[in-house]
Protein backbone atom coordinates (compact mmCIF):
# COMPACT_ATOMS: atom_id res chain seq x y z
CA UNK A 1 0.00 0.00 0.00
CA UNK A 2 1.46 3.36 -1.01
CA UNK A 3 1.67 6.54 1.59
CA UNK A 4 -0.64 9.44 0.68
CA UNK A 5 0.77 12.15 -1.29
CA UNK A 6 -0.34 15.69 -2.26
CA UNK A 7 -0.40 16.84 -5.91
CA UNK A 8 3.20 18.04 -5.28
CA UNK A 9 4.12 14.25 -4.89
CA UNK A 10 5.12 15.10 -0.92
CA UNK A 11 4.17 12.76 1.93
CA UNK A 12 2.67 13.18 4.77
CA UNK A 13 4.74 12.19 8.09
CA UNK A 14 2.16 10.92 9.87
CA UNK A 15 4.26 10.44 13.21
CA UNK A 16 5.05 14.31 13.10
CA UNK A 17 2.89 16.44 15.42
CA UNK A 18 2.15 19.83 14.62
CA UNK A 19 1.72 23.51 16.23
CA UNK A 20 -1.66 22.32 17.17
CA UNK A 21 -0.70 18.83 18.83
CA UNK A 22 -2.15 16.56 16.53
CA UNK A 23 -1.20 14.11 13.61
CA UNK A 24 -1.88 15.43 10.06
CA UNK A 25 -5.37 13.73 9.10
CA UNK A 26 -6.98 15.08 12.80
CA UNK A 27 -6.02 18.84 11.55
CA UNK A 28 -6.92 18.12 7.66
CA UNK A 29 -10.31 16.75 9.12
CA UNK A 30 -10.65 19.61 12.07
CA UNK A 31 -9.45 22.37 9.02
CA UNK A 32 -12.55 21.26 7.54
CA UNK A 33 -14.95 21.43 9.97
CA UNK A 34 -13.94 24.23 11.52
CA UNK A 35 -15.81 26.25 9.34
CA UNK A 36 -18.83 25.42 11.18
CA UNK A 37 -17.78 27.10 14.26
CA UNK A 38 -19.50 30.06 13.00
CA UNK A 39 -22.91 28.08 14.32
CA UNK A 40 -21.52 28.20 17.92
CA UNK A 41 -19.55 31.58 18.15
CA UNK A 42 -19.88 33.93 15.27
CA UNK A 43 -17.33 35.14 13.12
CA UNK A 44 -15.48 31.44 14.39
CA UNK A 45 -16.09 30.02 11.23
CA UNK A 46 -14.40 32.39 9.06
CA UNK A 47 -11.35 33.22 12.01
CA UNK A 48 -10.69 29.82 12.85
CA UNK A 49 -9.98 27.79 9.42
CA UNK A 50 -7.45 31.45 8.64
CA UNK A 51 -5.59 30.94 12.00
CA UNK A 52 -5.21 27.06 11.58
CA UNK A 53 -4.54 27.70 7.90
CA UNK A 54 -2.01 30.39 8.41
CA UNK A 55 -0.25 28.56 11.22
CA UNK A 56 0.64 25.48 9.65
CA UNK A 57 0.44 25.68 5.32
CA UNK A 58 4.31 26.29 5.93
CA UNK A 59 4.92 23.04 7.62
CA UNK A 60 3.38 21.17 5.04
CA UNK A 61 2.00 21.50 1.67
CA UNK A 62 -0.81 18.89 2.08
CA UNK A 63 -2.80 21.42 4.85
CA UNK A 64 -1.75 24.13 2.21
CA UNK A 65 -3.65 22.38 -0.24
CA UNK A 66 -6.60 21.54 1.77
CA UNK A 67 -6.65 25.18 2.79
CA UNK A 68 -6.55 26.14 -0.28
CA UNK A 69 -9.67 24.39 -1.75
CA UNK A 70 -11.45 25.47 1.81
CA UNK A 71 -10.92 29.37 1.14
CA UNK A 72 -11.88 29.05 -2.31
CA UNK A 73 -15.14 27.75 -1.45
CA UNK A 74 -15.44 30.00 1.90
CA UNK A 75 -15.00 33.27 -0.64
CA UNK A 76 -17.66 31.04 -3.49
CA UNK A 77 -20.31 31.05 -0.70
CA UNK A 78 -19.45 34.65 0.67
CA UNK A 79 -20.30 35.61 -3.10
CA UNK A 80 -23.05 33.02 -3.73
CA UNK A 81 -24.71 34.85 -0.20
CA UNK A 82 -24.22 38.29 -1.12
CA UNK A 83 -25.86 37.65 -4.90
CA UNK A 84 -28.90 35.64 -3.23
CA UNK A 85 -29.15 38.82 -0.90
CA UNK A 86 -29.62 40.85 -3.32
CA UNK A 87 -32.05 38.50 -5.52
CA UNK A 88 -33.93 37.90 -2.19
CA UNK A 89 -35.87 41.36 -3.30
CA UNK A 90 -37.13 39.76 -5.79
CA UNK A 91 -38.06 36.12 -3.93
CA UNK A 92 -36.11 34.58 -5.97
CA UNK A 93 -33.20 34.52 -3.52
CA UNK A 94 -34.62 33.03 -0.72
CA UNK A 95 -35.17 29.43 -2.11
CA UNK A 96 -31.21 29.75 -3.52
CA UNK A 97 -30.02 31.20 -0.02
CA UNK A 98 -32.11 27.84 2.16
CA UNK A 99 -30.20 25.45 -0.38
CA UNK A 100 -26.75 27.30 -0.45
CA UNK A 101 -26.92 27.85 3.61
CA UNK A 102 -27.63 23.80 3.40
CA UNK A 103 -24.47 22.91 1.57
CA UNK A 104 -22.35 25.55 3.85
CA UNK A 105 -23.19 23.24 6.77
CA UNK A 106 -22.60 19.39 4.27
CA UNK A 107 -19.59 20.12 2.07
CA UNK A 108 -17.29 20.90 5.24
CA UNK A 109 -18.76 17.63 6.53
CA UNK A 110 -17.83 16.01 3.49
CA UNK A 111 -14.69 17.39 2.62
CA UNK A 112 -13.66 16.71 6.39
CA UNK A 113 -14.46 13.16 5.63
CA UNK A 114 -12.86 12.65 2.54
CA UNK A 115 -9.81 14.72 3.91
CA UNK A 116 -9.93 11.66 7.05
CA UNK A 117 -9.85 9.01 4.41
CA UNK A 118 -6.75 10.58 3.04
CA UNK A 119 -8.00 12.49 -0.60
CA UNK A 120 -8.52 16.48 -1.38
CA UNK A 121 -11.80 16.73 -2.12
CA UNK A 122 -12.61 20.18 -4.29
CA UNK A 123 -16.24 21.42 -3.04
CA UNK A 124 -18.36 21.90 -5.89
CA UNK A 125 -19.20 25.25 -6.89
CA UNK A 126 -16.18 26.86 -5.80
CA UNK A 127 -14.46 29.29 -7.88
CA UNK A 128 -10.77 29.19 -8.27
CA UNK A 129 -9.22 31.79 -6.65
CA UNK A 130 -6.25 29.67 -5.03
CA UNK A 131 -4.64 26.77 -7.00
CA UNK A 132 -6.83 23.66 -6.30
CA UNK A 133 -6.69 19.96 -7.34
CA UNK A 134 -7.91 19.55 -10.89
CA UNK A 135 -10.43 16.97 -10.40
CA UNK A 136 -13.64 16.80 -7.57
CA UNK A 137 -11.41 14.66 -5.64
CA UNK A 138 -8.56 13.02 -5.89
CA UNK A 139 -6.90 9.95 -3.38
CA UNK A 140 -3.27 11.61 -2.41
CA UNK A 141 -0.55 9.99 -4.46
CA UNK A 142 -2.51 8.91 -7.70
Amino acid sequence: MESPQSSDGTQPNPVAKLHWGMDEKSFLLLLHLSQLAGMILPGAGLVLPIVMWATEKENSPLIDEHGKVIFNWMISSLIYTLISLVLCFFLIGFPILIVLLILMVVFPIIGGIKANDGMVWKYPLSISFFSRPMEPFHRLGQ
